[in-house]
């Protein structure tokens, strides 16, 4: 397969994993917890880098989505070995609004109304992985093929 093929099946990849996030997300009713959020950033970096991948030679761009790829599936190890208990996950987690101009009784009702997603919960698997495990697995099946398109890059 030539470079751009595998560029396209990496990148592409990793719009579907995105897809399916959202899918789960919007259509399944399960709110993302903040590592959930981490994974799929990387996910829409390797989707920008393949985009600028087919229309730009050179291994540099395959070798930034195996990066990218790779960033996803370590966050979502981390995140498994959350899920798992053998470590612990992050303390905190931040909201998306501005404080400082909210009364103290309408930042009380937001906290209150805010769902809780907790980082720890496995909300689905399949065959005994959670998403977070599946999304390792794939993203780093995804930064295998970004890196054989570096290679074909150098190949006439």
């Amino acid at each position: 397969m030539t470079r751009n093929g595998l560029i396209l099946i990496a990148a592409g990849g990793s719009a579907a994993m995105l897809a399916m996030a959202f899918a789960f997300q919007h259509l399944g009713g399960l709110a993302p917890c903040a590592l959930c959020l981490w994974q799929r950033w990387p996910h829409a970096a390797a989707v920008v880098i393949g985009v600028l991948g087919l229309a730009l030679p050179g291994a540099a761009l395959p070798l930034f989505g195996a990066v990218a790829a790779g960033a996803s599936g370590g966050i979502g190890g981390y995140h498994l070995g959350v899920e798992q208990g053998w470590w612990e996950g992050p303390a905190t987690c931040s909201g998306g609004s501005e404080v400082g101009e909210l009364s103290v009784e309408e930042l009380t009702a937001q906290i209150m109304a805010a769902p809780v997603v907790r980082c720890d919960e496995v909300a689905w698997s399949l065959a005994g992985l959670s998403m977070a495990g599946w999304n390792a697995v794939l993203s780093l099946a995804l930064m295998a093929i970004w890196l054989v398109a570096a290679l074909r890059a150098y190949r006439v």
